[in-house]
């Protein structure tokens, strides 16, 4: 069980992507800028290419955990990481919010 600070270290924030494009070589891997309302936008490395077109992610906005420790992932920094949801059945689905929310807005 995580306790609830421990959640509360988590900095979750609605992220806008500027650009998306696939990983030379990979199946699985897009290269995404985004902004998260910080002075310089974000490159995040995510296992999402099965699921959407690149260009059909640029300009949409999702949650994105943003104090992650940046990692290499076949040599591309990853500064955080999109959230979505998937079930046992293998069925996936991005989470978006509802209204029109700005980038770098924190979710709580």
């Amino acid at each position: 069980m995580v306790s609830f600070e421990d959640w509360k270290k988590f900095d979750i924030r609605i992220g806008e992507i500027l650009t998306a494009v696939r990983v030379p070589d990979t199946d699985k891997l897009l290269q995404l800028t985004v902004n998260v309302g910080e002075e310089s936008p974000r490159q995040i490395i995510s296992g999402i290419a099965a699921y959407a077109e690149p260009e059909t992610l640029v300009g949409k906005k999702f949650p994105f955990i943003v104090n992650l420790k940046s990692r290499i992932i076949r040599g591309l920094e990853s500064q955080g990481m999109i959230l979505a949801v998937s079930s046992p059945e293998g069925d996936f689905s991005f989470l978006e919010p509802t209204a029109d929310i700005g980038a770098g807005s924190i979710i709580k």
